[in-house]
């Protein structure tokens, strides 16, 4: 078995506990990606007794497995982190209102360089 099949079969081991469960139970780097929340926070929100954990045999070796559920919820109770992500969707909003506003001024010139005649710049 190569370690592809390795990581799906442990993969497809997750989806099935997390069916019969009734909930997701994600590694900390899928929940840090998914929720914002830095893995330190996460070690110490687990240590703590805040939100539960468990350690299962992974691909690589054992992986600490946290539901996404209860962390979602523990970060959307956090004030800071609520803050911290209002300001990642502030920036987002501000880099796709640019990349909007490039793609007009690109048409533009294309525009205005038609009308001149003269070639495109490369």
């Amino acid at each position: 078995m190569d370690w592809d099949d390795r990581l799906d079969a442990w993969e497809a081991e997750l989806d099935l506990a997390s069916a019969i469960e009734g909930s997701t139970w994600v590694t900390l780097d899928r929940a840090s990606a998914d929720t914002g929340v830095s893995r330190a926070a996460l070690r110490t929100w687990y240590r703590g007794g805040e939100i539960p954990s468990r350690l299962v045999d992974g691909p690589h070796g054992p992986q600490r497995l946290v539901p996404l559920a209860l962390v979602a919820a523990r970060a959307q109770a956090s004030p800071r982190l609520r803050k911290a992500a209002a300001r990642r969707q502030d920036d987002q909003g501000r880099w796709d209102l640019m990349a909007h506003r490039l793609g007009q001024i690109e048409q533009r010139l294309a525009a205005m360089e038609r009308l001149l005649g003269s070639p495109p710049a490369e």
